[in-house]
């Protein structure tokens, strides 16, 4: 597709808005139980929303999807800027100033310390030793309305093609229930139902089959 770029890197920048996955190593699963769900999406709260806006999940058994917009860099500059303040001896900073250039390696670092976090509470669950994932994590930067759509709707049908369930709604580890049921959730709902027009479009939509949208 021209409608989005594949990088072998895991730079990010600010208001870019990317389709964001990962795996596990070889056969083994991520998520074991529902606990396992929860506790990931509580790490991806505290890691990934100061510094991205949400718009659609889904967490697969062996592997996760995330389509997210990277906040502006002034929205970025500040949050960081705030956690070095509190630390007595800022890491790699001899003064602020560098803060601008060195946002990339901020931002992959937050991911890292998403997935470091879990996997290090995940080995310990289990008592299991070695990486968890099959790499830091790929992205796909999207720049075409169309296209997220397409996303949205592939991430959100990962589990009816994976023959998991019947129907997204039936998988409870995505952003469907909360796009569609309008609760509390920190998936960015109105931009997402924009794109689609109005929820009885975005509902009718996600009837459509699964679509091959990228090789996880």
């Amino acid at each position: 597709c021209n409608n989005h770029l594949e990088s072998k890197t895991e730079i990010l920048t600010p208001e870019t808005t990317y389709h964001l996955y990962n795996r596990a190593n070889g056969s083994e699963k991520l998520f074991r139980s529902e606990e396992n769900y929860r506790y990931f999406l509580t790490r991806y709260q505290e890691y990934v929303l100061p510094i991205a806006d949400t718009f659609c999940y889904c967490l697969m058994p062996n592997h996760f999807h995330f389509l997210l917009r990277v906040k502006p860099e002034a929205v970025l500059i500040n949050y960081f800027r705030s956690r070095l303040e509190r630390r007595p001896n800022p890491q790699g900073f001899k003064n602020l100033e560098g803060l601008r250039a060195d946002l990339p390696r901020l931002l992959t670092l937050q991911f890292s310390n998403l997935q470091n976090s879990y996997a290090k509470a995940f080995n310990k669950m289990y008592k299991r030793k070695g990486s968890l994932f099959m790499h830091p994590y790929k992205r796909l930067e999207v720049n075409d309305t169309a296209y997220l759509r397409q996303l949205v709707h592939y991430i959100h049908l990962n589990p009816v093609e994976a023959g998991l369930v019947s129907a997204a709604g039936a998988w409870k580890f995505s952003s469907w229930h909360g796009l569609v049921s309008g609760n509390h959730s920190f998936i960015c709902r109105n931009e997402v139902i924009d794109w689609f027009n109005d929820m009885e479009n975005f509902i009718q939509f996600h009837t459509q089959e699964p679509i091959h949208a990228v090789q996880s």
